[in-house]
């Protein structure tokens, strides 16, 4: 199968191109940066920007189905920065697809979809998306998976996958950030410390996406439909957060701030770096507050009975691997 992988030099993208690769897929990934590592085990690289609707159209011309991977997926930004490649880019990408009667289209969407201030706990795909967001990430990623779900039809068959909280071996945002934020002392605990979530494997991710696309057929269940991914295994946040850091010889979160101040502060900061336009980001806004105080496990009975999806790894196994991968790297106390 000839497949397109956007945003295939990140995280999840570099994952997903490397499991096609490994099953003899043909690959090209899209991307606006050089990546010879996965050029050097097979993949071809088209260079380009999602907004660009012309090069989005040339790189998907011949293939036979497109994961969509690539967002910007940060906390924080003005609504353009979010907007221009995850919906127009979006748009762009089915777009092409229709142009070039590409019969596949694989988009890694995200729980934050349905993320409305409130625990989601267990949760599943009924769930419906909040009329407000405190995160011009999750609205844009709603509106993007609505536009792919939407877009679904014969001649081109749609699905979405949320997986949740990424992690593993080459992660380049949430581990380092955790150890970064840790060893200044400036990492605290929000909320009671009881909320649960979902973490997921990079591998099993990845693993996900080639199920989905596997499983798109006419009159599938899985054309036009989300799914939720997961190791399905939720986690006490702040027990997992500290497991991580003692692995990683780093001292674990003692300092708590309750939710309500959090979100206090967090709305404080917003206002300020808005107002002022001041470059980077907050350290919290209320978006994040929630994320680490409250509850957002899902449930994954959907994937598994209509994707065939099943974790290959225990919660364990997959941090012993992503502790050794981070402490050869050194990351942690530096040693």
């Amino acid at each position: 199968m000839k497949t397109l992988v956007t945003g295939g030099g990140g995280f999840l993208g570099r994952a997903i191109v490397e499991q096609l690769l490994l099953r003899g897929d043909d690959v090209t990934v899209f991307a606006r940066g050089n990546y010879p590592a996965l050029e050097a085990q097979g993949a071809a690289l088209i260079r380009g920007d999602l907004q660009d609707a012309a090069a989005v159209s040339q790189a998907c011309a011949g293939v036979d189905a497109v994961f969509h991977v690539a967002a910007n997926a940060h906390y924080w930004g003005s609504w353009e920065s979010f907007y221009g490649p995850n919906v127009t880019g979006t748009q762009n990408v089915i777009a092409a697809c229709r142009r070039h009667a590409i019969p596949k289209l694989i988009f890694t969407s995200t729980p934050s979809v349905v993320a409305n201030g409130q625990n989601r706990s267990g949760v599943d795909e009924s769930t419906p998306y909040p009329e407000r967001y405190q995160s011009y990430y999750a609205h844009t990623k709603m509106l993007a998976e609505k536009l792919v779900l939407n877009a679904n039809c014969p001649e081109l068959l749609t699905v979405a996958l949320r997986p949740h909280v990424i992690f593993g071996p080459r992660d380049t945002q949430i581990i380092p950030r955790l150890v970064a934020r840790a060893r200044a002392g400036k990492l605290f605990r929000v909320g009671d410390g009881r909320n649960k979530l979902d973490v997921t494997y990079i591998d099993d991710a990845a693993r996900a996406h080639l199920q989905a696309a596997d499983a798109l057929r006419p009159g599938s269940a899985a054309a036009g439909s989300a799914y939720f991914i997961s190791q399905d295994e939720p986690v006490n946040l702040w027990d997992f957060v500290n497991d991580l850091l003692v692995r990683l010889d780093i001292p674990p979160v003692e300092r708590a701030i309750p939710l309500g101040a959090a979100r206090a502060v967090g709305g404080v900061l917003e206002f300020i770096y808005r107002t002022f336009r001041l470059s980077g980001e907050p350290r919290l806004t209320r978006f994040l507050a929630d994320e680490l105080a409250l509850d957002h496990y899902y449930n994954i009975s959907r994937a598994k009975r209509d994707l065939g999806y099943r974790p290959q790894l225990t919660i364990e196994q997959a941090v012993q691997k992503t502790v050794a991968y981070f402490r050869n790297q050194r990351v942690g106390s530096g040693r």
